[in-house]
This record gives structure tokens, C-alpha cells and sequence, in this order.
């Protein structure tokens, strides 16, 4: 090995020669036809996709040179599915013959009764799923499934814990080597930091900065004053390097970021959601500035999907059902994302084993890398319809599904927390291990209650 070689720094989610594998893998889903560019990349010794991680076992800056050129080509050819998947709203709007009406001036129901307990619950419940996803982000349904059923917690029903699982199927299926510490019956002490609480705790500060007439370079703005670049992963990350260049958004989520479709801007739709009570498609536009930053078209919708979804169940006084129905309203109805919805809301209905249900989405659209938004809609979407409301249910299979683990646990939790609409009627179970205290790099926030965060949401949820 070369000195050269030896001090090359292997640095995830950015390095152009890991980047291209994964631009072949979405021109493939897109409808690109790549296979002339994908013959050079092989030809020089090209590598796919990396299968869970953001970059293969050693950086090959040699061949970098010919990456970025493939990246840029790879990004001209056009895509059969664009007419039917655009990004820019206006086009979203029309694509959707049941977008929502907006609600008359004054017409919100942000001063309803139970707001600020429901906004509670949602952090909470937030929370709770995220933490139960993270000791299992990125395993493989297999191994989920076997460690759980090792210590009887199969259907899953509380936290994992390492307590009575054999050696060797630890060693088989070793938990996630970042989170284990921290997320595992026998370990959690308070909420550890993870980016699917870190991204709500920005776009509450973005709100309390810029209110909702904030624009998506306000998101960028924010971002490089509060975010650490180490904090950011796969599309976040390289529209954070996009921004450092000199790119200026919403180019930031086109420019060599094949991530663009994947679930990053979904985990910041949340507060979106929450301060819009009632009206979904102000939370869906609301959601659009934020998300186009980083990412185009299912990446977007998947943002626009949750946070209508949970804009309805902020509310009070519907069901699990309802709000679902409302997320698809602002979703292009021929776009993949939308189908992947419509899919697993059907196979939930038509299925009482879950199990049975999780195995028909994996083998309809095991496909997609685990972190893309259209297999993890689809688990979102089953998760909460089969779980019918159930917070234990809701947050349990939304997990026990695999694929993006804490970050669908954490999105079905929120749903369901506004459901259930008190904190009070949180199993304390999953509740008391986090000791009301959240850690965070965002630095104003850590160490803060969620009681706090229900306080500070509520604010920005009523104001004119």
C-alpha cells in the first residue's frame, strides 16, 4: 500500500466513488436507462452500491475523477416517471385531484382543547419508537426477529434487551455497534441524540426564527449556524457539502446525491404537521420548503405525506385511518410512493398476522435500499393501520418490520401519540425510561424536557 493510499480518509454518504453505485441503483428504479455508464464504471473497476453502509471498505480516490464525470452524466439522462413524480409545488398541487381545501382564515383548529397534552404525547411518543428502532437499524428482518423471539419478546412488545439471547446469535446478529449503549432495556438512561429528534428540534427553531413564511434557504441558514456536518447523513449530508461549495438550494438536492429519494426529509416533517392542527395542506407545503432542500421527488412526498397525516391527527377527534387517507390527498396518486401507501394500507387490511403482512412488503419491494422513502412509507402506512390507533402496536410494528427502524418507530410513535392525546395514557413503560430529558447537538435544546418541547411546539401552533 502507498503512503497515499494509506492516509486516504474513508468519509461516508460523500466520497464521489461511492456515490456512483448509488446513482446506478436510482437510475434503475427511475426508469434511467444507465446501462452504457454503468459498463465504463465496471470496466474501471467500479463498485455497486455499498448494501447498508455509505461507503465501501476503502476509499479509491483513483478513481474519483471518472465518479464525478458519471455522477453529472448519470444526472442528464431523463426519467419515463418524471411527469408523474414532479418536485416543484405547484405541480404536486396539480398532480392531486383531492388536495386538500385550505381552511378559511382563523379557521384552524390550533386553539382546540387537548393541543398542548396531544403535542406532549407526540414528542414522547417520537421518542419512544425512534429509541426502540436504534438498537436494530440496519438489520436484517431475520435477525430482528430472532433476537426478539430469543427472550419472548416476539410479536414485539417492549424494549430490546441483550439479557438471555445466546452468544451466538449476538454474534450473528450483533446489535447496531452506535446505539446498542444506549437503547437496551438494561442501558437507557433519558433519550440518547439521534437525528430523527435532532431534525424536529431545527425546525422548531425555525419557526420560532422565521415563522411559516420561512424559506427553504432559512432551512439552509439554520443548518450550517446549528448542525454539525458530522450529524448529517446520506442526502442531508450532501446537500450540507452542496452548500459549503457554493450551491444554493434546490440545487443543493440534485447535485451527485442519489439520496435524493430516500427518507431523510420524512423525519422533518413532524413539527410541520403539529403546528398545522387541522389543516394538512398547510403542513404538506410547509413540509415542501423544508424537504427540497435535500431531496425530489418520493423523497419529497414521503416529507408532504407525514406531515399532512399528522397535521389531521393533531386535530383531535379522528382516527389513525382518517389521517392516513388525508397524507395521500397531497401525494401524487401515480407516483411510486403513493402506490407503496395504498399497498401497505391494503395488505394491513387484509391480513390479521402482521408477520405475514411485513413479508409480502419485503418481497413486493425489498428491492429499494432500506433507507428509501417508498418501501419505508409502505411499512409506515401498514404499521399504523394494523395497529388501528394501539400505541404499543403502532410503535412495535412499525419496528418489528425492519428496513429504517428508528426512524419509522419514531414517525408511528408521533402519529400515535397525538392519537392517544395525553401523555398520561402512554404505557409508562416506554415512557419512564426517558426521564424527561432529551440529548442533542442542536445546543439550545440539550438536556430538555419534553414537557418543554410539547410548551415551545404549542407556541409556535398558536400563533396568528
Amino acid at each position: 500500500m502507498t503512503p497515499a493510499a494509506a492516509e486516504a480518509l474513508r468519509l461516508t454518504w460523500v466520497q464521489p466513488e461511492d456515490l456512483v453505485g448509488h446513482e446506478l441503483r436510482q437510475a434503475e428504479e427511475d426508469g434511467r436507462d444507465a446501462a452504457p455508464l454503468a459498463a465504463r464504471w465496471r470496466a474501471a473497476g467500479g463498485l455497486t452500491a455499498p448494501p447498508a453502509a455509505g461507503a465501501s471498505p476503502a476509499p479509491r480516490p483513483a478513481l474519483r475523477p471518472l465518479a464525478e464525470q458519471l455522477l453529472d452524466a448519470l444526472a442528464a439522462l431523463p426519467s419515463p416517471l418524471s411527469r408523474h413524480e414532479p418536485t416543484p409545488l405547484d405541480a404536486i398541487v396539480s398532480a392531486c385531484p383531492d388536495w386538500p381545501a385550505t381552511p378559511p382564515r382563523g379557521g384552524r383548529s390550533n386553539g382546540s382543547s387537548g393541543l398542548l397534552e396531544r403535542l406532549h404525547a407526540a414528542w414522547l411518543g417520537r421518542a419512544v419508537g425512534c429509541l426502540l428502532g436504534k438498537p436494530v437499524e440496519k438489520m436484517p428482518l431475520d435477525g430482528i426477529r430472532a433476537l426478539a423471539r430469543a427472550t419472548g419478546n416476539w410479536p414485539l412488545n417492549d424494549w430490546f434487551t441483550a439479557r438471555g439471547v445466546p452468544g451466538a446469535l449476538l454474534a450473528a446478529h450483533p446489535w447496531n455497534r452506535r446505539s446498542a449503549a444506549t437503547s437496551l432495556a438494561e442501558n437507557i438512561d433519558g433519550m440518547p441524540e439521534d437525528d430523527d429528534l435532532n431534525y424536529p428540534l431545527l425546525d422548531l427553531l425555525l419557526l420560532r426564527r422565521h415563522g411559516r413564511a420561512f424559506t427553504t434557504a432559512d432551512v439552509a441558514r439554520l443548518w450550517l449556524d446549528e448542525l454539525p456536518a458530522g450529524r448529517t447523513f446520506t442526502a442531508e449530508r450532501v446537500a450540507y457539502r452542496n452548500l459549503l461549495d457554493g450551491v444554493e438550494p434546490p440545487l443543493t438536492a440534485v447535485r451527485r446525491n442519489p439520496f435524493r429519494e430516500w427518507i431523510g426529509a420524512q423525519i422533518r416533517a413532524d413539527v410541520h404537521g403539529w403546528t398545522h392542527p387541522g389543516d394538512p395542506a398547510g403542513a404538506a407545503r410547509q413540509a415542501h420548503r423544508d424537504a427540497v432542500l435535500t431531496h425530489t421527488g418520493n423523497g419529497v412526498y414521503g416529507a408532504m405525506f407525514v406531515a399532512a397525516a399528522l397535521a389531521v391527527a393533531a386535530s383531535g377527534g379522528v382516527d389513525v385511518h382518517q389521517a392516513l387517507a388525508a397524507g395521500l390527498r397531497v401525494v401524487p396518486p401515480r407516483s411510486r410512493l403513493a402506490g407503496a401507501v395504498r399497498l401497505g394500507i391494503a395488505a394491513a387490511r387484509a391480513e390479521s398476522d402482521f408477520d405475514l403482512v411485513v413479508d409480502r412488503l419485503h418481497a413486493e419491494l425489498g428491492g429499494y435500499h432500506w433507507v428509501h422513502a417508498v418501501p419505508n412509507a409502505a411499512l409506515l402506512a401498514a404499521a399504523l393501520t394494523h395497529a388501528d390507533g394501539d400505541f404499543t402496536r403502532s410503535v412495535c410494528a412499525a419496528v418489528s418490520g425492519g428496513w429504517d427502524t428508528d426512524s419509522n418507530g419514531a414517525t408511528a410513535g408521533s402519529v400515535a401519540g397525538l392519537l392517544a392525546g395525553h401523555p398520561d395514557r402512554l404505557p409508562e413503560r416506554w415512557t419512564s425510561p426517558l426521564k424527561n430529558r432529551l440529548s442533542t447537538s442542536v445546543a439550545s435544546f440539550d438536556g430538555i424536557g419534553f414537557d418543554t418541547l410539547a410548551a415551545l411546539t404549542h407556541s409556535e401552533a398558536v400563533r396568528p
